[in-house]
């Protein structure tokens, strides 16, 4: 029974040099990756770098009232927007009952997270009535079919249960007949669909003009008025467009596409944007459409969602579009092909991915149940920071001074080692904070560099752990080079069941923590890993290299391993049981 774990153990010592090799590899790899990209130092938070910090005040709008709840949700949902997998360590929170403020670290792009966050108003789906670029200056006043037709620079897609940008759709309807269905959706009480009375299409010729029939209604005509004097190219005409607009008014609004100005007049909203259950990016690789929005529905909202597609897929273009309003601006217009049924919906184009991703975010987190001010922005210096990153890391280097100290002192040619097995750790979670960075966001802040600190001693007591095996081998009287093998089995039990521990408590710090915490959480569960990694695939094959030096396996005094200062037994002999009645007893030790 013992002859096969003897050869097992020659053949795993027979072979370190794979797992050394294995894990240099990875090291260049992960270097490598590191200059290629050219983010070559970790990204540092906003109290080690500076950043923007965001004021934000509540304001109650259509019935929402300013309490806890609704502060908690908007934060969490901002929260979502700007820190992604939480630890960018961009860090929302409030301040008093009414405000928020935002705290994004240097490295971001402050720009983009800042419009995000500001984006608090509600999310809508809105039938298109109309629209066209804005400043044109078209043949006939009234918003007909050929002003969003070749015009619009947005791609086209086709497919059934699939919205696409709209693009260079040929205008099959009569300007008659899409004035009509304007002027219908506009008035209080709309015509029938089948109707074609002489006022619909006497509205259709006026719809775009300042002025209209004295019978039409006065808020219609005002609106009217509002489209045909909108010029979404002015920023302050923009900014005011469609404000204070209850969800069940038309209205008009301003929207971006292929950086050209649009705008729109829209119905009423059929769907709120609370309905989306979810929306994400991806990629088709079947359709060959690229970059796509998909969407899922709540269960009241993929009814109403049916049934304005339903309707939008009867008109012509523009009206057969919805538009979709984000704080009064229309982030997409697809088209409506077919009824969408189901509860979920694509939206294809030319999208890149971060466009893609946008509008997913936009879908995804745009429902906040209050509306919120800009108040300040100001910019963060990370003077304190600085100084506060230099004291720790004065703290750090004299922790590891004094580990370096205790092992040369107690474990001295061993500390090697330990200390070559530290190296490698620190290279490693080096490179890796530098990839994370751009990766997923992640930042560095006084907590990370804390969690970075207390995995020192986290991987000197993995070492420990197994030299103190191999010592009381060699109390009983082994030679090195088994003494090696024989106490990996216990040292690994031992050294992963403390690592899973302390992994497992960065793991639900990460998960019940916000904010900065989770830098020290994120930070140790990452160390954690990596000493697991470094014990196997580094420190166990470089001691069974060493094992087969003289230096070492000879007990030199300063090894650390000599067997008379550890006060070893003496070797253990095998002897044959001699055969017959004459043998005598066998001494225990010899057994």
């Amino acid at each position: 029974m013992a002859a096969p774990k003897r050869g097992r153990s020659a053949s795993a010592q027979s072979k370190p040099g794979r797992s050394l090799a294995l894990i240099l590899i990875a090291i260049v790899a992960l270097t490598g990756g590191m200059f290629v990209s050219g983010h070559t130092t970790p990204r540092l938070g906003i109290d080690l770098a500076g950043g923007t910090s965001i004021t934000l005040k509540a304001k109650a709008d259509q019935g929402s009232a300013i309490n806890k709840a609704n502060m908690d949700t908007a934060v969490d949902i901002m929260n979502r927007r700007v820190n992604g997998l939480g630890v960018s360590e961009a860090e929302v929170q409030t301040q008093g009952a009414d405000h928020i403020i935002v705290n994004i670290p240097k490295g971001t792009n402050s720009k983009e997270a800042q419009q995000q966050v500001g984006t608090t108003a509600k999310l809508y789906f809105r039938p298109v009535l109309a629209s066209e670029p804005s400043g044109a200056t078209p043949a006939s006043p009234s918003p007909s079919a050929s002003s969003s037709g070749g015009a619009s620079p947005s791609p086209s897609g086709s497919g059934k249960e699939k919205a696409s940008s709209s693009s260079s759709a040929s205008p099959s309807a009569s300007v008659t007949s899409q004035g009509r269905a304007v002027t219908d959706a506009l008035k209080a009480d709309p015509t029938p669909s089948g109707s074609s009375s002489p006022s619909a299409s006497s509205g259709a010729k006026t719809s775009a003009s300042p002025s209209a029939p004295a019978s039409a209604n006065p808020d219609t005509t005002k609106l009217q008025a509002q489209y045909a004097a909108l010029n979404c190219a002015k920023p302050a005409e923009r900014a005011n467009a469609g404000t204070n607009v209850k969800p069940g008014d038309p209205t008009v609004a301003c929207g971006e596409r292929d950086k050209v100005w649009y705008k729109y007049l829209l119905g009423p909203a059929g769907v709120d944007g609370t309905e989306v259950k979810k929306a994400q990016a991806v990629f088709d690789t079947q359709g060959g459409s690229g970059w796509q929005v998909q969407m899922t529905f709540t269960g009241t909202g993929s009814k109403k969602f049916a049934d304005i597609t339903g309707q939008l897929s009867k008109n012509q273009t523009p009206q057969n579009e919805f538009g979709i309003v984000l704080d009064g601006e229309v982030v997409s217009s697809p088209y409506v092909q077919t009824a969408i049924t189901g509860g979920q919906a694509e939206i294809s184009g030319s999208f890149t991915q971060q466009e893609a991703q946008n509008l997913a975010n936009m879908l995804s987190y745009g429902a906040l149940p209050l509306s919120f001010k800009e108040e300040t922005v100001t910019t963060v210096t990370a003077a304190l920071g600085g100084e506060q990153l230099r004291a720790g890391l004065i703290a750090g280097a004299i922790g590891l001074a004094l580990v370096v100290i205790y092992l040369v002192a107690y474990y001295r040619g061993l500390s090697l080692v330990a200390m070559a097995s530290l190296l490698v750790s620190a290279i490693l979670t080096y490179v890796i904070m530098a990839l994370l960075g751009p990766a997923i966001g992640f930042a560095l802040n006084l907590p990370a560099v804390c969690g970075a600190i207390v995995a020192i001693g986290i991987t000197a007591d993995s070492f420990i752990v197994y030299f103190e095996r191999i010592r009381d081998e060699i109390r009983e009287g082994r030679s090195l080079r088994p003494a090696v093998e024989r106490a990996w089995p216990r040292a690994r039990r031992t050294i992963l069941v403390s690592d899973f521990v302390s992994f497992l408590a960065a793991a639900v710090l990460f998960i019940v923590t916000v904010g900065k915490v989770q830098g020290f959480a994120f930070t140790l569960g990452l160390t954690t890993v990596l000493d697991v990694v470094v014990v196997f695939l580094f420190t166990k094959p470089l001691m069974t290299l060493l094992a087969r030096r003289k230096f070492f396996a000879d007990g030199h005094k300063w090894s650390g391993l000599d067997p008379k200062s550890l006060g070893a037994k003496p070797p253990l002999r095998r002897t044959r049981r001699p055969a017959g009645p004459a043998a005598g007893p066998v001494d225990p030790k010899e057994a």
